[in-house]
């Protein structure tokens, strides 16, 4: 199995009931993670995608992933990398 980098848009919110960050990877639907910090939420998202696309690989054999790239203006405010 070869191993490729990725880049997965992942929406962090507080939760106040939780007193944490949930983690919601927007590209992979239904996965998830959460965290006391933001920093231990993004590591456990990390883990939730790996084990998300190990699931996906031992479902089926006829599935297909395309990368596509599109242009758009994102407010800085809402970019934090």
């Amino acid at each position: 199995m070869s191993a490729n980098k990725l880049d997965y848009l992942i929406k962090l919110t507080y939760d106040k009931d939780y007193k944490g960050y949930v983690a919601d990877v927007v590209n992979l639907y239904g996965c998830m993670s959460q965290g006391k910090t933001k920093k231990e939420a993004l590591e456990n998202a990390e883990k939730a995608i790996k084990a998300y696309m190990e699931a996906v690989a031992k479902e089926g054999k006829n599935i297909e992933f395309t990368k596509r790239a599109v242009d758009i203006n994102i407010p800085r405010s809402l970019v934090n990398a």
